[in-house]
């Protein structure tokens, strides 16, 4: 769920600005998993971009700040969301932990870097929501861990149908700046698209799995 519609379309606007998300209805993408993409999004590419990054650190924060009071600490989700997250963490005078997919298998075996404290409330943050498995696995880690997650919020969300799913059977909250119809909204308003590349974004949206760019 996004926070409102103006910080959505901003939020895509400067995404799009800097090629964190690019659209490409008629050359698509082919992701890990095999899936054929219109859109690809990296939202690591924000941290090349002072005033873009900075506008999104403190609208996280703000918002944060907004729906959780103050947290204990900040956690970002390895590895995407660790520079986004220790930047909303220093903005707000927090602790920063991170969290691997999984625990190391040297050392102290990790899976959270960083000092945890049981009982402590944690915000996660996140640079991207596709299914929401390997950001409610971070999740999991911290319970496990015996933090208390408050909740999660993200740059941006594909928002499929198997992500709102999986934070439903969860419990945990999901808040982010931007989503896929916001992004389809602000780019046809600038011309980023046409109508009828709106339509083929939209109906890969719509079941990804099966999509197909012909």
């Amino acid at each position: 769920m996004i926070f409102n519609k103006h910080t959505a379309r901003k939020t895509a606007e400067v995404l799009l600005q800097i090629n964190a998300i690019k659209l490409q209805p008629k050359d698509p993408f082919t992701w890990a998993s095999g899936w054929k993409s219109p859109i690809y999004c990296d939202n690591r590419i924000v941290l090349s971009y002072p005033p873009i990054r900075n506008y999104i650190r403190e609208t996280m924060a703000k918002q944060i700040e907004k729906q959780y009071e103050k947290p204990d600490v900040i956690a970002g989700v390895a590895t995407g969301a660790i520079g986004i997250g220790m930047l909303v963490a220093e903005y707000l005078g927090l602790p920063f932990i991170y969290v691997r997919p999984e625990a190391k298998s040297h050392g102290r075996q990790n899976q959270i870097e960083g000092h945890l404290e049981s009982g402590q409330n944690v915000v996660v943050v996140e640079d991207l929501i596709s299914t929401g498995k390997s950001s409610l696995n971070a999740v999991k880690a911290i319970q496990e861990n015996k933090g208390n997650v408050k909740g999660m919020i993200a740059i941006f969300s594909y928002d499929f149908q198997v992500a709102r799913d999986n934070f439903e059977k969860s419990g945990i909250q999901l808040l982010t700046l931007s989503d896929y119809e916001s992004l389809l909204e602000q780019a046809l308003h600038t011309n980023y698209i046409s109508t009828k590349e709106q339509d083929i974004l939209a109906s890969w949206n719509a079941n990804p799995s099966e999509w197909n760019a012909n």
